[in-house]
């Protein structure tokens, strides 16, 4: 049949529900979301049951009811760094989700960026993560000019941390930085002061647009009474220091009282539903198509080991519009699928690791998931032709690295692997990455990991990010640490060097978990890979509101 022009190529193939091994992977995964959903459970109590009932004993409202109360419609809310923090500070006893819940929704129909304190996690103080999460949110807004919400409730640094979290660059201080660059574009900040906001903090809800303060529960001072009478000797309580009523009509320095929680959220929405138009980007979108597939076909595709090869057309088949596949030098470079497609109705260009094993065009046999010359070049230029059509960038790593050895060397890999590393750095189109499996050493780099500056990264259940394999990395560390020992005179037997290989591949396990990225916020969130394509969807839809794309420079890239 012929196409039509609204049609591109046909992409995968159908899978059988009947194959055992089909059947096995299905479960294999299933049980990986099963355990991630009963860690988000656990994460998403905050401080516990007993912390979350004092806040409503106090008339509060907790972090995530806060944020519910807030949206037009809380199942639409795309939640990023649930799990920061994961793992992290056991000695303090923990700080679920930093002690932020944050993410992006729509607000009186506007789409806006939401960051809101849990009072439950040590009265919201703040922990080096916390910052960091913080410090995520408002570059989300900046890079995408999304109006930003902040609900605060917290007690200011985590003072035993403060040498961790006060004075360099990517710390607290930053933050209100960030607040002065915001108004300056005209992005608008709305603060809404519902709890404590103590000292440097202060500053936040100050420095955003408009700030509100709820009656009884919101205090805002640089120095709070126990401070104040130990720095100058007077006695003088919380409220009258700092509460509704002074800096509503006293100092002025918040502009709405209100009752409650509850009026204080309806509020914020009447606010934003006073702003102005706002000028887009206008990337293109046409009427979303359903995939060819189902999504949750992706479940049986994935392999139950990483090393494993798969077809990674029939993942995309089940994530992007079904008919809008244009191939880009579909018969070369077939180590990196790249194309034109369509996601939700968005125009993108997708960037894929292929881990089949293929044939190059000499007739070498490719291995999958690795990047070689001619595949690099290829990225390289596809990514050019994007940014000249102004058209999104997807990548779904899948990859090991690029290929190594006395043949890839003296091919140029290292020159041909700049190229694509030069694209990725210069490029200014909107770049999404989604991690479905390995992410190792300049792979990532390559395949936009988080230091290339995606708008937004997420990670299945399946990846593994690290310089290296585990396998690998621990060959390596063997052979070193065995060299270093013997020159000292110690002689190992072959099970104390299994042993040893053994326990680095244990830490290299845990250290390679989605989980331990998504806790440091190497990558924004760990997501169903069935949510992908809503997931992508929102994120090109939030790089829209950004009118503001500088030309493209490829810099020294010569393909």
């Amino acid at each position: 049949m012929e196409l039509s022009m609204e049609q591109g190529s046909t992409l995968g193939k159908p899978v059988r529900d009947d194959d055992e091994g089909y059947r096995r992977r299905v479960a294999h995964y299933r049980a990986l979301l099963e355990a991630l959903r009963r860690e988000r459970e656990g994460i998403r109590q905050g401080g516990g049951e007993a912390r979350i009932r004092r806040e409503h004993e106090r008339g509060k409202l907790t972090a995530r009811e806060r944020v519910a109360a807030l949206l037009d419609d809380p199942d639409d809310f795309t939640e990023l760094g649930l799990f920061a923090g994961h793992g992290m500070y056991e000695e303090e006893g923990g700080c679920p989700a930093g002690g932020t819940v944050m993410g992006v929704g729509r607000v009186s129909g506007r789409l806006c960026l939401i960051v809101a304190n849990d009072a439950t996690v040590k009265a919201g103080a703040w922990f080096p993560i916390t910052a960091k999460k913080n410090l995520r949110a408002q570059e989300i807004a900046l890079e995408n000019h999304l109006p930003i919400i902040y609900l605060v409730d917290s007690a200011g640094v985590y003072l035993p941390m403060q040498d961790e979290i006060f004075p360099d660059k990517e710390h607290f201080g930053r933050i209100f930085r960030n607040n002065a660059i915001l108004s300056s574009k005209g992005i608008p900040q709305v603060a809404a002061i519902m709890g404590s906001c103590v000292a440097g903090g202060a500053y936040l809800p100050v420095m955003s647009d408009e700030a509100l303060i709820v009656d009884g529960t919101g205090s805002v001072f640089l120095a709070g009474p126990f401070l104040v009478r130990a720095a100058i000797g007077e006695v003088v309580d919380a409220e009258t220091l700092g509460g509704a009523t002074t800096h509503t009509e006293i100092s002025g320095v918040t502009d709405y009282k209100v009752p409650d929680d509850a009026t204080c959220l309806a509020t914020i929405r009447r606010l934003m539903g006073h702003l102005g138009p706002r000028p887009r980007a206008g990337f293109d979108r046409a009427e979303p198509v359903a995939p060819a597939f189902p999504a949750e076909e992706i479940y049986g595709l994935m392999p139950e080991q990483p090393q494993q090869p798969y077809d990674m057309q029939d993942v995309l088949a089940r994530i992007i519009d079904a008919g809008s596949w244009t191939p880009y030098k579909e018969g070369y470079g077939q180590t990196l699928l790249t194309g034109y497609a369509r996601i939700d109705g968005w125009s993108v260009g997708v960037v894929a690791n292929q881990r089949q094993v293929v044939r190059s065009r000499t007739g070498e046999m490719q291995v999958g998931g690795v990047i070689y010359s001619d595949a690099a070049v290829k990225a390289a230029r596809f990514i050019m032709n994007c940014n000249q059509k102004r058209v999104p960038l997807i990548f779904f790593q899948d990859v090991t690295g690029f290929m190594v050895g006395k043949r890839a060397e003296h091919g140029g890999i290292i020159k041909d692997g700049a190229k694509m590393v030069n694209a990725v750095a210069n490029s200014v189109v909107p770049k999404f990455t989604v991690i479905v499996g390995n992410s190792f050493g300049a792979g990532n780099y390559a395949m936009c990991g988080r230091a290339y500056d995606p708008r937004l990264i997420c990670a299945w259940p399946s990846a593994q990010i690290a310089v290296m394999g585990g396998a690998q990395a621990a060959q390596t560390l063997v052979q070193i640490q065995v060299r270093n020992e013997e020159k000292k005179g110690k002689r190992f037997t072959e099970e104390e060097k299994k042993a040893l290989q053994a326990r680095i591949e244990a830490r290299y396990a845990r250290q390679m978990a989605p989980t331990y990225a998504a806790a440091r916020l190497w990558v924004d969130e760990i997501i169903d890979p069935v949510d992908t394509r809503r997931w992508l969807s929102r994120g090109i839809e939030m790089a829209d509101h950004n009118p503001e794309l500088p030309a493209f420079n490829p810099g020294i890239i010569q393909t």
